[in-house]
């Protein structure tokens, strides 16, 4: 106690509160627009235009932000791949020893749910949504993602001044201002239809497996026909189909919402108080972006192996 009330801590813990009330007041941190869908930022034979949300694309295909953000993550694993195996050692060191230790520990994991005979099989499936989760959620972190992109004019309350920096680059500065920022990168997992997409895949992967380890006996679940022995076994279909379709919804939702929020954190913590602050939730965020991950992955293995688990009276 005597050393947390000595002038040194006391001086040190002054001089944090000054600079975090001063950072409030001096360093104004532009606060991006928050979009649920994701914004377009180029178009394939067309071209942008400014919209009443932001911008739309005027003919051609439309390149959104969170397109750009999954070519990220990919040529992040590619690179992070690539100079990790690039030069294999017998005895494994550095990247290569980190790699083999995660996908050591994973493959193991697999084999204890699965079994040694199904764990090949899964392994793939399960890896690669687990690492492809795992470093979208985790660009979220990476400085300068979603803070530079097109300044177009904010429709509504809570626009921003801009002033020009040099060329024709320009930057946000003060707030009742007319503009707004739409992002070049955003974080992948913040989009819908991505988590959606990966919840198909997942689910529909499930449906196949079970088709592969029992033929169209796995069907017996949905619907038994020849022998339903009445509304008890209809209802009981319809509660297996329900909630193969409600994986999909407790999926993508999941991985969305927890992201998401925590994106808008990060967002609005730095707009408050930009020094110190923020820093704990960064933390925070590092551990829900491996923990999200994580749980997309075990689920989606623990799906597969229930699957291909016959629940006959006399199968095996």
């Amino acid at each position: 106690m005597r050393r947390l009330l000595s002038p040194r801590v006391l001086g040190i813990t002054l001089a944090v509160l000054v600079l975090m009330v001063g950072s409030a007041v001096v360093l104004k941190v532009p606060l991006p627009g928050i979009s649920l869908p994701a914004e377009p930022v180029a178009c394939l034979g067309g071209h942008l235009v400014e919209a009443e949300h932001g911008l739309a694309c005027s003919g051609g295909f439309p390149i959104t932000n969170t397109m750009t953000g999954t070519l990220i993550v990919d040529l992040t694993i590619f690179l992070f791949m690539y100079f990790a195996l690039r030069d294999k050692q017998l005895i494994p060191n550095g990247l290569q020893n980190a790699l083999e230790a995660v996908i050591e520990w994973f493959y193991g994991l697999v084999e204890d749910v699965a079994g040694k005979e199904n764990a090949p099989k899964f392994f793939p499936l399960v890896m690669t949504i687990f690492i492809f989760a795992l470093v979208s959620n985790w660009w979220e972190l990476v400085p300068g993602m979603d803070a530079f992109g097109w300044i177009v004019k904010a429709h509504g309350k809570g626009g921003w001044e801009i002033k020009a920096l040099f060329g024709n680059v320009h930057t946000l500065v003060k707030e009742d201002g007319h503009y707004t920022l739409v992002p070049w990168l955003r974080t992948v997992t913040t989009d819908l239809n991505v988590t959606l997409a990966m919840a198909f895949i997942s689910v529909t992967y499930v449906q196949i497996a079970g088709v592969q380890a029992l033929g169209p006996g796995y069907f017996k679940k949905f619907i038994k026909p020849g022998y339903a022995s009445g509304l008890i076994d209809v209802f009981v279909g319809i509660l297996e189909t329900i909630s193969e379709i409600a994986r999909i919804i407790s999926f993508s939702f999941r991985l969305f919402g927890n992201i998401f929020a925590g994106t808008v954190l990060l967002f609005v913590m730095p707009y408050l108080i930009p020094l110190f602050v923020p820093l704990p939730f960064y933390g925070l965020e590092i551990f829900v972006g491996l923990i999200q991950a994580f749980v997309f992955a075990v689920l989606t293995l623990v799906f597969i192996s229930m699957a291909v688990v016959s629940h006959g009276d006399h199968e095996h």
